[in-house]
């Protein structure tokens, strides 16, 4: 047991999460059926591990495409895994030429367009656990950019190694489909490759690794006008309606409920979009808001593309490298449309967000039991501290006594710590831990006292209301909050101060809390966003809130949303009883039956 739990622990730490047979095999078919039709096909995978994803490729050709003479190559750094590729080959008769050493520096001495064929699980490996160095070396030398993972450097190499018409098949995480730090992998598989199938594997487990798993097939060559773009996600509380195969299900036109293992899964049909939802007029001033948007035709899907296993046709389509990617359908880009025609604002142009504070030594600044420390920090430094566990939609409900020793002065704009000597319960208490704390390289390193906490945000402002939601929750829970607590980086908070001054803030508070909590709302982030985990639970980030959509706050509908919100937080009506998701949809002008019959 303990020799099992080391060899998961290596594998985790390196990145190590070899394809399970059956995702291979579909990764493989997909990817041949773009394949160059030749006599021969030279396959590499760049990451082999135990060569699951060759010998998936080997297998389908024998199987569709006999006459086909195929030369395998395959690297990996593990030479017990190479040794272990090797003697699976040989079992099998399988011929490939199987290198132990570095991929990545080894491709430079590869010519270009040796390949017609990379089929590739790059190990998953952060920037975190790869070193600021190495990440700036791999950044320069790839043309890379931001905060990086080896997924990038990988994928980076292969353009260059395809020969024209060759394919990529990769295997890695979903995250880079709608994340900041994805816009490397989006930019080189638009702007070098082009994208003929996507699959979200999503929260399947199809995959070992902790990450969702999403399968790109991509073209060095013109492809057909759309990528098909198929996503997959377990669904509660229904029944399947239809009796095949998940991963038949994902390989046919229509969408279904598809069981598997005793869970029910979503496969959703459509297209990739690369570019912005809508293209908008420059946001004006809240007092005369003048809107214009430009909704672009719902795209279509293209002829069915073909290769080695099947005939290919049409046309490059437009290309969007650093925009977040998300599924197109016909029915909810024009739901989409229409919401664009009614938005006066987003939220990231509506209000700064703000993630909550990140002390990096919880156990030494956060505490519900602070009575019992000796010595005990001075009250006045102990603030309440708002977690994801207080948040409910609208309310904030600090039931677990949470508080957190935030050693600043709360009077300053910018973090001002403060003077040890005037606080010597709060010093006697800091030093016990002074050791652990000066430890923390980066504190120093940035000009901080070695007491103070990584990630403060304003001081100041934690006394206005504000605006607060988790990280990650399966549905939305903003809610207003006006205790002047301090918000822990679980979560994150719009101050009141950013919306305005007086009754005017507040307004357009209820009216974002309207919009981020109604059925319309969770619907839109599906539809733009989209970027969930496992059991349903969506990730509530700035970049993705920013997003959310606002009515003209002028507009009686949007009065109507301010009028609703008012009477649930200050005169408790009931939440079933307040028809927000109602007034919310009239104020874009959408249907609320469309928007929650949607949505997940």
């Amino acid at each position: 047991m303990a020799s099992q739990a080391r060899d998961a622990q290596e594998r985790k730490r390196h990145g190590r999460h070899y394809t399970p047979p059956e995702l291979a095999r579909f990764l493989a078919r997909r990817a041949l059926r773009h394949a160059p039709r030749a006599t021969t096909l030279r396959v590499l995978d760049p990451a082999c591990g135990d060569g699951e994803l060759l010998l998936a490729v080997h297998r389908e050709i024998a199987s569709n495409a006999p006459d086909v003479t195929v030369h395998l190559t395959g690297y990996d750094l593990d030479r017990q895994a190479v040794a272990e590729t090797v003697g699976r080959a040989d079992a099998l008769g399988v011929e490939i030429d199987c290198r132990a050493g570095d991929f990545l520096a080894a491709s430079a001495q590869l010519a270009d367009g040796s390949f017609d064929l990379i089929i590739s699980n790059p190990p998953y490996v952060r920037t975190q656990q790869l070193g600021g160095a190495t990440a700036q070396l791999l950044s320069k030398q790839f043309g890379l950019r931001g905060r990086i993972d080896l997924t990038h450097p990988f994928v980076a190499v292969a353009p260059r190694l395809l020969t024209a018409g060759g394919v990529l098949g990769l295997l890695c995480a979903n995250r880079f489909l709608t994340t900041r730090a994805g816009s490397n992998l989006r930019r080189i598989l638009t702007d070098e490759l082009t994208p003929v199938e996507l699959y979200d594997l999503g929260d399947t487990k199809l995959f070992a690794a902790a990450v969702l798993p999403a399968i790109t097939v991509a073209l060095r060559a013109t492809g057909p006008p759309d990528c098909r773009y198929v996503s997959v996600y377990e669904e509660s509380g229904i029944e399947p309606d239809c009796t095949t195969e998940l991963f038949d299900a994902l390989a046919g036109d229509d969408a279904c409920r598809v069981g598997a293992g005793g869970r029910v899964f979503a496969v959703e049909v459509g297209v990739l979009a690369t570019g912005d939802v809508v293209a908008r007029a420059p946001v004006t001033d809240v007092r005369s808001p003048e809107l214009s948007a430009t909704v672009t035709a719902p795209p279509t899907v293209g002829a069915e593309p073909a290769g080695l296993l099947a005939p290919r046709s049409g046309i490059r389509s437009g290309r969007h490298g650093d925009a977040a990617w998300r599924m197109s359908r016909p029915a909810v880009d024009h739901w989409l449309g229409r919401i664009a025609d009614r938005t006066w604002r987003s939220f990231g142009e509506a209000a700064r967000i703000r993630v909550g504070i990140k002390t990096t030594a919880d156990r030494v600044f956060i505490s519900d039991r602070w009575d019992q420390m000796d010595p005990t920090p001075e009250p006045e430094l102990l603030r309440e501290l708002i977690t994801h566990h207080d948040l409910q939609p609208w309310r904030v409900a600090m039931a677990r006594g949470t508080k957190v020793l935030y050693p600043y002065d709360l009077l300053q704009p910018r973090r001002t710590p403060i003077d040890l000597s005037e606080f010597p319960c709060a010093a006697a208490y800091l030093q016990s831990h002074e050791q652990a704390l000066s430890g923390r390289r980066y504190v120093l390193d940035g000009g901080r006292k070695w007491f103070e906490i990584w990630v403060p945000q304003r001081p100041h402002l934690w006394g206005a209301p504000k605006l607060v939601f988790p990280d990650i929750s399966e549905r939305p829970r903003f809610a207003l909050d006006r205790s002047g607590a301090v918000v822990n980086g679980d979560c994150y908070w719009i101050s009141l101060t950013d919306l305005g001054a007086g009754r005017a803030a507040i307004d357009l508070a209820y009216l974002l809390m309207g919009v981020a909590n109604s059925a319309l709302g969770l619907r839109f982030y599906d539809a733009v966003c989209g970027n969930r985990l496992y059991s349903g639970r969506r990730r509530w980030i700035t970049q993705y809130v920013a997003r959310l959509p606002v009515p003209d706050p002028g507009c009686p509908a949007a009065g109507e949303v301010v009028r609703r919100v008012r009477a649930l937080l200050e005169d408790g009506v009931p939440v079933a009883d307040s028809g927000i998701d109602e007034v919310v949809a009239a104020a874009f002008g959408v249907s609320v039956d469309v928007a929650q019959a949607d949505h997940r």
